[in-house]
């Protein structure tokens, strides 16, 4: 009987000693000739929308890491592995080859369903991005270690490139639904993030 309060896999290796790739969940994977990746690894059905943003993002400048649950109506839990306890094999031969990662995630709304939370252990680009999303209309705070969802644990997958500080967006569900039947909402978004980022 697998636990009804918390994720069901504490690594990726107990992940898929029961999940079949191609029928529970694909990865996909793009390289390209950047030193920025941005992953989503709860996209697909685990954190809906988190793959479109990421792809958004990513465009056609930065390198893209996608870890997707296939089937609908699993609940979050079934397929999440918590982002510091998140070692899949393409995931991290990507992440550790950029000078620069970017995670991109879905949180629950609570009492605030427009706010990203940015995180992650290189402040300096999360300072960027909070301003950047705030002056393209998006409402955004910067979460600090010790804060919940702050993606500042040293193994959290956003921060295991080679400077080993990465940058983490929380994205709530709410806003998440907008951007996903938004087109242009979702454009504005992403080249907002990939400005503050850089292309390289």
């Amino acid at each position: 009987m697998k636990p009804t309060n918390k994720d069901w896999y504490e690594s990726f290796e107990a992940l898929s000693a029961s999940e079949l790739e191609g029928v529970d969940f694909r990865i996909v994977v793009t390289a390209r000739p950047s030193s920025v990746a941005i992953v989503a690894p709860h996209g697909g059905h685990i954190e809906p929308h988190t793959s479109e943003i990421a792809a958004a993002i990513a465009a056609e400048d930065f390198s893209l890491y996608l870890f997707e649950g296939l089937r609908s109506g699993r609940h979050h839990r079934e397929l999440h592995v918590t982002s510091d306890r998140f070692a899949e094999p393409r995931a991290l031969a990507l992440v550790q080859g950029a000078q620069m990662v970017l995670g991109v995630h879905g949180r629950e709304n609570k009492d605030d369903g427009e706010t990203v939370w940015v995180g992650g252990l290189d402040f300096a680009s999360r300072d960027r991005i909070v301003a950047a999303l705030i002056g393209a209309g998006f409402a955004a705070v910067a979460r600090q270690p010790g804060q919940t969802l702050a993606g500042a644990a040293r193994n959290n997958i956003c921060n295991r490139c080679k400077i080993r500080k990465g940058v983490q967006l929380e994205i709530p569900r709410t806003l998440r639904d907008r951007l996903g039947g938004d087109a242009v909402l979702m454009t504005t978004l992403a080249e907002a993030v990939a400005r503050a980022i850089g292309v390289t």
